[in-house]
């Protein structure tokens, strides 16, 4: 397996990337709310100031006068460094400070405070004017007091706060990093546990883990733990398999080698024949035995990850069936199917599906007698119900369920050849569907009747 990149790595940048993302964030909220908090306070301060000038003014003999308090602007020079202006207008005319300040734009209404930002001069300045009504309703005049002070004070703040927010922003991301780089160690902590525990086991030992892992993790141990069990089960099937065809196939074996040593020395006797009979009945049992072995260790294996294909169960019925005719004509048996003229939809493994069938059919022709016939059927009902009924010997048995299980055969079979695995493979496969298999005498005569059923 070739791997792709490092968990580790890439939990280790996406934090350090939250990281990085929320110290800029923090360096701009900073910065923002500390430079309007400055301008606030010089807006503060220059409006405390128009606002002591105006509560100067005195309206006399029809006119305004105004005694310049010192604190009005004695307050702007202890703040900063910066220039102050100041004007004071009557009706539109200067009563005091500089003529070429701009008197405040937009609408003007009585009483009210305005806060600008102007150039004057070559030089950027916040100004505050206050708006006032002076002297009886008959001669009231409209007073404007402005008061101007340039930015650089402010500028210097804001440099400061600037400087001041990198470094927070800075050391809070590289605090953030090393964080991120700990955090990411942490977190694979219990996996790298969890790879250690299953290293340390031996070839054989599949016992469920047992490792505490977090709530993330559960699921794949527990996927683990199912793998492994699964895995345990294989093998020892395939253990059970091997010791089976063992069994299964050298008895046979060596009743050849037996019956043909016998029959090297009867070459010139006449009892030379019975031996070579003997020779090819143990010949058929050890194929036959050997082939269903193998069927149903492929049945066994594969139900643990069968396919779900969409099938059309009465075509695949009737090209079972095919493939068996040739068979069934060496016995002069006929075959027949009745699966209806329309498909029969159904999800399920084709190999399986045929594995199960042929072999149904195969013990079919095996005990019928010559000149018979089995029937094959497909209905649809609550389930799909696959029959195939033969006109043979049936069943003796009254324990017909038995027969399911692996090398159990009727009692009167002993003359044929047979394994006593044809039926165990069809009941898999049904099972492994979710159906079961049904074996039951004829009901419209002599002979079997093996049914799969399926859900539908």
């Amino acid at each position: 397996m070739t791997p792709q990149g490092s968990i580790r790595r890439r939990l280790f940048f996406q934090l350090a990337g939250v990281a990085a993302v929320l110290s800029l964030t923090f360096f701009f909220v900073v910065r923002s709310v500390a430079e309007r908090a400055a301008e606030g306070t010089q807006d503060e301060i220059l409006a405390a100031s128009a606002t002591a000038i105006a509560d100067s003014l005195r309206s006399e003999n029809g006119g305004v006068t105004l005694d310049l308090p010192y604190s009005a602007l004695s307050m702007l020079g202890s703040v900063s460094e910066d220039r102050v202006f100041y004007r004071v207008t009557a009706d539109g005319k200067t009563l005091t400070g500089y003529d070429d300040l701009p008197l405040p734009t937009g609408g003007r209404q009585t009483g009210q405070t305005i806060v600008e930002t102007l150039t004057y001069r070559g030089d950027e300045l916040r100004a505050v004017s206050v708006l006032r009504p002076l002297g009886s309703f008959s001669a009231q005049q409209d007073v404007v007091v402005t008061v101007a002070q340039t930015r650089e004070g402010l500028e210097a703040i804001s440099r400061r706060i600037t400087a001041t927010a990198t470094a927070v922003g800075g050391g809070f991301f590289l605090l953030a990093t090393a964080l991120s780089l700990w955090a990411a160690r942490t977190a694979l902590a219990p996996l790298e546990r969890l790879t250690g525990a299953v290293t340390r086991r031996g070839p054989k030992d599949l016992r469920p883990v047992d490792a505490i892992a977090p709530a993330e993790l559960v699921p794949l141990v527990t996927a683990l733990n199912g793998f492994m069990s699964r895995l345990r089960a294989s093998l020892l099937r395939t253990e059970d398999f091997i010791a089976e065809a063992a069994h299964r196939v050298r008895t046979p074996l060596a009743t050849v080698r037996a019956q043909a040593e016998v029959t090297h020395r009867k070459l010139n006797k006449p009892e030379h024949k019975q031996a070579i009979r003997e020779m090819i009945r143990a010949i058929d049992e050890s194929s036959r035995s050997a082939g269903q072995m193998l069927d149903h260790a492929m049945v066994t294996f594969r139900t643990d990850s069968m396919d779900r294909d969409a099938l059309d169960l009465s075509a695949l019925t009737r090209e079972t069936c095919s493939q068996l005719v040739p068979t069934a004509d060496l016995k002069d048996i006929s075959i027949t199917t009745d699966c209806g003229p329309d498909p029969v939809p159904f999800e399920g493994d084709r190999i399986l599906l045929q594995a199960a069938l042929l072999n149904i059919l195969d013990n079919a022709i095996k005990y019928s007698p010559a000149d018979s016939h089995i029937s094959v059927s497909l209905r649809t009902r609550e389930d799909l119900i696959l029959s195939v009924a033969d006109e043979g010997r049936g069943f003796d048995d009254l324990d017909l369920p038995r027969l399911a299980n692996r090398y159990q055969r009727g009692s009167n079979t002993g003359d044929i050849v047979g394994s006593g695995l044809g039926l165990t493979i069809a009941s898999d496969v049904a099972g492994a569907h979710g159906g079961r298999l049904i074996i039951a005498q004829n009901p419209k005569g002599v002979g079997a009747c093996v049914s799969l059923v399926l859900p539908h």
